[in-house]
């Protein structure tokens, strides 16, 4: 499998006490979606390894995960600071106009006249909406709001967006 057909859910940050219970940093727009998965991938950095889910609390910003035959820290402390992943098919459902951002970050960056604009770099993810960094080559690294003035088309399969630079962002 590769590895764009797993999303990244969250990251194991530390253990929690000494029965192999793991403190779970979300990187999932509803961290309450644990409640609903049956197994995630932990991804070692060398492979991944499949891994039932038998526990779910929550502390603070923090998803408590236990995991079914793991009992003890010693089993699973190494694995701090490592992914855990879904397949595309355990993936929450997108509503219209959302994407997985692992599917757009690489994507060219078209303005609405046609001209090339550079190459969307990462996403940021802000209170009011997300702010795309599109790197340039005229322009360096310019930030776009992904408000639908500035986004005008994105396109996964051809892996390009279309933009229109409102006044004050250049």
């Amino acid at each position: 499998m590769q590895s764009n057909d797993y999303l990244q859910v969250g990251v194991i940050t530390s253990t929690h006490g000494i029965r192999g219970e793991v403190k779970v940093f979300p990187t999932t727009d509803d961290p309450t979606r644990f409640e609903y998965l049956k197994h995630v991938m932990l991804d070692t950095g060398r492979q991944l390894l499949p891994l039932e889910i038998k526990g779910v609390k929550y502390f603070k910003q923090f998803v408590i995960l236990k995991f079914k035959g793991i009992d003890n820290i010693n089993d699973i402390e190494k694995y701090c600071k490592c992914p855990l992943l879904v397949s595309r098919e355990d993936a929450v459902e997108l509503e219209d106009d959302e994407y997985f951002m692992t599917d757009m970050i690489g994507m060219a960056v078209f303005t609405d006249d046609g001209k090339e604009f550079g190459e969307l770099t990462d996403i940021m993810e802000t209170g009011a909406n997300d702010v795309y960094v599109i790197k340039t080559p005229a322009h360096g690294e310019v930030l776009i709001p992904a408000i639908k003035e500035c986004i005008l088309d994105v396109n996964i399969e051809e892996q390009k967006m279309t933009i229109h630079l409102m006044d004050g962002l250049l």
